[in-house]
């Protein structure tokens, strides 16, 4: 083996080599076969420990954290994260900022000064990070390749870092843990645990404290649930001493209370504060947790100054905390919310990218993450903290609890705070009565039941609720005892959920963080009704009246609470009505999931008379969270336009219902709107359902339907406006004169619908190999508008072409490289570019994003290998190996990369012309 490896070299700048064409001498190894070796035979293990800092503490280690987290923002009854419209042009907040951070991260870019991609990085796989479980959860429903890079970055650094992953877990739905009774402190962090293990397949040896709020009793949790590690704030610690060693007398303690706690070392926090602790000999050692601080001033200028506005001056800033006395080590850490890695920094996840593969390895240090430097550097210094503190609050917890001004500003006030936490720890004090009287009945050990429900959380399927049941009921459960079980569960994780801390952390109760806490509650509170009969509402509701909101439609929290909450509430029946709505525009199968409950369509009749669809059924649903299930009847007229008339009964019979079908079907004949509601009214009752009581996105949809036939009929006016006057048009631009707005309008609206139309044709015929030759032609009108629409000077209005067209230039290629056949590459080829420069013609700013992350990926499996094959046997006359791709196509195949903007150009210097 030579002796040029560097135990430090990054997976990244390996990437960059090899995209670069940096080739080995033949017959000399690869860094790539190097880090596949998993020993080093021509180097004792000794001399490798000396030498490789991954193995023995010494120089300068760099730990960057990333706090990554969204709150839970999930509709408590659906399960899903509605529409944001603050959040446009994407659904929703979580969708904008995985857009922006979370997937970026994921495919950070390294880029050459003309801006072309040299490499693609992992950053989680260089960061020390914490991502919530509700992020988490999201994560996995919305990209799983995304979730799937991160879970992989965490084994990856496992492998270089002696068994230590960058991963570190977070109390579950970040509470603040000292205002958390004893019970949620320890099921916060049990949860956090379970689903990290469910992940990662690892226990986690850290754990990020929401807020990093801390105090004792805190410390105590974390240590009795096996936790090894923290992060906090330099402004946490209160005074700090050397460890005594043996019979040593103890070293005086350094007040560091304002925050000047050296941050390049651990610390060990012990539970009891005596003068002299017990040695390691003792037979019984006291407890203790080991504490990181991250660097303060840094991390500040990170999350709010220039830190992050190139790599080189990242690293320089980094550099100014190099201490420059003799220690062996020590370990430079920052920390600051994930999200400014993107989000809040656009594009800063490059400097990120940069900085892990190029600037910190040519200063010699070593990047790491705190278990591992822990593991190599044992703490000798001891650390006692402040009473109770976190890093967003410097009155202590008070940011949750009170008017302390943090997060204030302006002419609002936070006196909405302690009423809030008073109202929520009321009814959370009346449920774990319930729950203790209820579950007592059903559970061996309620609160163990609890604490395991994080189980059924993960994974709601029937195997694992049965699993789980039967190792917590007390005897065979009945069907209803099953669903009571469930309710008083969910009431728990409601419970919880109700103390997000981003409730309090804003200025005002009625934003959607406060609304968001309150709808939790009333959830729990809901649930607990339906299994004691137990009225908490009006109770809950006096006490919110106590939170003056500054928005002076609101008033006070009982406002909020009418207005915004109990508004939210959704029943069984108005999930039918969605369901009996819809249904007149969709058709559903027999089963059919409507957010997190299954719809069994068990008759469905529908007739038309002139204007007037009615339509009759039998829906039994069933919650896929708590399993309860209702058999309901419905009927729902439609009159025309928005107009519709749906009733919502329980089934009480098969004679009824054949009684109530043939009476309605009977009453439309009549073809009498008045007649077929009366007849609905006799037989349902008064109370009904409109397109209001439809769920926000489905009710949308079907405004968009209803509307389609009118502006159908409007293209097509705009259409005939265009053609009748299109040599008119051409005249005043050949003239260089002033259009009639009217006229330039009908232009843009006829090309704009002729693009739309042709590109879902497009899509459409592209997905089929047979309607390949029909696709080409599509391709072929949709440059010739673009052409025209460019000579009219239209701005053309496509609000789906930009996502359309992305679609099919990743389709394209991944069959190109995916299924590449030679004696289509040209061609194949050929329409990848004009699909590009169609996006272009029509001002869609394409996003290449994946189509690079796709392409990069095949660079480095297949292309880059092809390369090296070509160079490797030039000039021999029997090759090592059959050729897989003709020189030419290998040629056409970089300069694909070059148009994607992938730096190539190493390898086509080198490859014969």
């Amino acid at each position: 083996m030579t002796s040029n490896f560097d135990p430090r070299l990054t997976a990244s700048a390996l990437t960059r080599a090899l995209v670069n064409g940096q080739t080995m001498q033949q017959g000399e190894p690869t860094q790539a076969q190097y880090l596949s070796n998993e020993q080093a035979d021509a180097v004792s293990p000794t001399d490798r420990c000396h030498s490789d800092p991954l193995q023995t503490a010494q120089g300068v280690y760099v730990t960057i954290h990333g706090h990554f987290y969204q709150p839970p923002r999930e509709n408590p009854y659906l399960d899903a994260i509605e529409r944001q419209p603050s959040a446009a042009p994407f659904h929703d907040w979580n969708e904008r900022i995985h857009h922006e951070c979370y997937r970026p991260n994921a495919f950070a870019r390294i880029l050459n000064e003309q801006g072309d991609v040299l490499g693609i990085v992992n950053n989680y796989e260089f960061l020390s990070f914490n991502i919530g479980p509700t992020l988490m959860n999201w994560l996995e429903r919305h990209d799983v390749e995304t979730y799937q890079r991160i879970l992989d970055a965490d084994r990856k650094s496992c492998a270089r870092l002696n068994g230590h992953g960058n991963a570190i877990a977070q109390a579950y739905n970040h509470i603040i843990l000292p205002l958390a009774n004893d019970r949620d402190k320890l099921t916060q962090i049990r949860w956090g645990k379970a689903d990290f293990h469910s992940r990662f397949g690892r226990d986690p040896e850290g754990m990020w404290l929401a807020e990093t709020a801390v105090d004792y009793a805190t410390l105590e949790a974390l240590v009795s649930e096996g936790i090894k590690f923290i992060v906090l704030a330099p402004s946490q610690a209160q005074r700090c001493r050397s460890l005594s060693m043996h019979d040593q007398p103890a070293s005086e303690w350094l007040e560091v209370g304002g925050g000047q706690i050296d941050p390049t070392r651990p610390y060990r926090c012990f539970l009891k504060h005596e003068d002299a602790h017990p040695t390691p000999h003792t037979l019984h050692p006291t407890p203790f947790i080991d504490i990181f601080f991250y660097d303060g001033p840094i991390s500040r200028d990170m999350g709010f100054d220039s830190a992050l506005s190139s790599s080189h001056h990242l690293a320089g800033r980094l550099g100014q905390a190099v201490r420059g006395d003799q220690r062996p080590s020590q370990l430079i850490s920052v920390a600051t919310d994930g999200e400014t890695f993107g989000h809040h920094k656009g594009g800063t996840e490059k400097c990120l990218a940069y900085a892990f593969a190029y600037e910190f390895p040519d200063r010699g240090w070593t990047v790491t993450n705190f278990a591992h430097y822990l593991s190599l550097h044992t703490p000798t210094w001891e650390v006692e903290l402040k009473p109770v503190t976190a890093w967003s609050c410097s009155h202590g917890v008070d940011r949750w609890q009170d008017d302390c001004g943090c997060g204030g500003g302006g002419l609002w006030n936070q006196q909405w705070r302690r009423p809030l936490r008073d109202a929520l720890d009321w009814l959370r004090d009346q449920l774990i009565n319930v729950y203790e009287a209820a579950g007592k009945k059903l559970f061996s050990d309620p609160w163990l039941a609890r604490d395991e429900y994080i189980q059924v959380v993960r994974d709601r399927s029937l195997t694992s609720l049965d699993g789980f049941l039967s190792r917590h009921q007390t005897h065979k459960f009945t069907a209803s005892e099953r669903v009571d079980a469930l309710h008083l569960l969910e009431m728990q994780r409601h419970a919880l959920l109700m103390y997000t801390s981003c409730g309090w952390f804003f200025e005002e109760l009625s934003r959607p963080e406060g609304v968001q806490l309150l709808r939790y509650a009333v959830r729990a509170l809901e649930l607990a009704g339906e299994v004691t009969g137990i009225q908490l509402e009006k109770a809950f509701v006096r006490r919110l009246a106590l939170a003056p909101s500054n928005v002076e439609c609101f008033k006070h929290g009982a406002e909020v609470y009418d207005q915004l909450v109990r508004t939210a509430q959704i029943s069984m029946e108005q999930v039918a009505a969605h369901y009996a709505i819809s249904s007149l525009f969709t058709t559903y199968s027999q089963e059919h999931q409507i957010y997190c409950y299954t719809a069994q369509q068990l008759d469905y009749q529908l007739q038309r008379m002139g204007s007037l669809t009615l339509a009759i059924g039998q829906l039994q649903l069933v919650s896929d969270i708590t399993r309860e299930s209702t058999h309901l009847v419905f009927a729902v007229v439609h009159l025309g336009g928005w107009d519709f008339h749906c009733c919502i009964q329980p089934f009480s019979g098969r004679r009824d219902y054949a009684d109530m079908k043939e009476q309605l079907f009977e009453s439309i004949k009549q073809a009498s709107a008045a007649q077929t509601i009366l007849a609905m009214n006799a037989l349902f009752g008064s109370q009904s359902h409109s397109l209001q009581s439809l769920f926000a996105e489905e009710r949308h949809r079907i405004m968009r339907l209803l509307t389609h036939e009118t502006l159908t009929r409007l293209d097509q006016l705009y259409t005939q406006v265009y053609r009748d006057n299109y040599g008119v048009l051409i005249a005043f631009h050949r003239d260089e004169l002033a259009v009639p707005r009217e006229l330039q309008v009908a232009a843009e609206i006829a090309l704009s619908h002729r693009v739309m139309l042709s590109l879902r044709a497009l899509e459409q015929e592209s997905s089929d190999r047979s309607t390949l030759p029909a696709a080409a032609s599509r391709l072929l009108e949709l440059e010739s508008i673009a052409t025209e629409a460019t000579h009219l000077h239209c701005q053309l209005n496509l609000p789906e072409a930009r996502q359309t067209l992305e679609r099919l230039v990743l389709r394209s290629l991944w069959q190109l490289l995916y299924h590449f056949d030679s004696n289509t590459c040209k061609t194949e080829l050929n329409r990848l570019e004009r699909l590009l420069i169609l996006g272009e013609q029509l001002h869609l700013n394409l996003s290449l994003a994946q189509a690079q992350e796709l392409y990069f990926q095949r660079l480095q499996n297949w292309i880059i290998p092809e390369c090296v094959h070509w160079l490797s046997n030039a000039g021999q006359s029997k090759p090592d190996r059959v050729v897989t791709i003709p020189l030419a196509d290998l040629r056409s195949l970089l300069a694909l990369g070059r148009t994607l903007a992938v730096d190539v150009s190493g390898w086509l210097k080198q490859l014969p012309v």
